[in-house]
C-alpha cells in the first residue's frame, strides 16, 4: 500500500472519521472519471486545485466541486495574494502526493485552504485517497472541519 494512501487512511482515523476508502480500476484522475466510478453526481466529486502564493511560495488548496473551475481573481482575493502555477514538485513537497491524487487531509505539511459553498449542497462528497485510483465519501462539513477550509465562493 502506498504510503499516501496510508498518511489520508492515518488522518481519517486520528480525526476519528470511519470511511472506507475505495480502489477504482479504471482510474479518477479527472472529476467525470471519478463520478462515473463512483456512482455519483460530478458535483460531489472534490477536486483539489493547488496554487502558489506568491507572497511566500507556499502551496494553496482550493477544494471544488467536480464542474467548477477556480476563478484565478477570485482565488487571488480569497488568499489576498496572487497566485501563481504551482508546479508537480511544490505540490509534491508540501502534501506529499502527486498530482491526481491530492486528497483534503493527510498532507505532509500545513497548508491554508478554501472549500467551495456548492460542496455543501450534498450529505456525502467523494475526494482523492492520496493516489489517482483511490477515492473516499465524507461529509462535506467533516471536510471542512478537517482541513480548516474557509468556505467562500472562487469559483466561475
Amino acid at each position: 500500500m502506498s504510503k499516501s494512501l496510508n498518511r489520508v487512511k492515518r488522518a481519517l482515523a486520528d480525526a476519528g472519521v470511519k470511511a472506507e476508502i475505495l480502489e477504482m480500476a479504471e482510474g479518477t484522475r479527472t472529476a467525470e472519471d471519478a463520478a462515473r466510478a463512483a456512482g455519483c453526481e460530478i458535483d460531489q466529486i472534490v477536486k483539489s486545485v493547488i496554487f502558489r502564493g506568491e507572497d511566500d511560495g507556499k502551496a494553496i488548496l482550493f477544494l471544488t466541486a467536480g464542474s467548477n473551475r477556480v476563478d484565478d481573481a477570485k482565488a487571488s482575493a480569497a488568499a489576498g495574494e496572487a497566485l501563481g502555477k504551482a508546479d508537480a514538485g511544490l505540490i509534491r513537497a508540501q502534501t506529499g502526493f502527486a498530482i491526481g491524487g491530492v486528497a483534503p487531509v493527510g498532507h505532509l505539511n500545513p497548508i491554508r485552504a478554501f472549500m467551495d459553498p456548492r460542496l455543501l449542497d450534498f450529505d456525502v462528497i467523494w475526494a482523492a485517497a492520496g493516489t489517482p485510483r483511490h477515492v473516499f465519501a465524507i461529509d462535506p462539513r467533516m471536510v471542512e472541519q478537517l482541513t480548516g477550509a474557509q468556505v467562500i465562493d472562487f469559483t466561475s
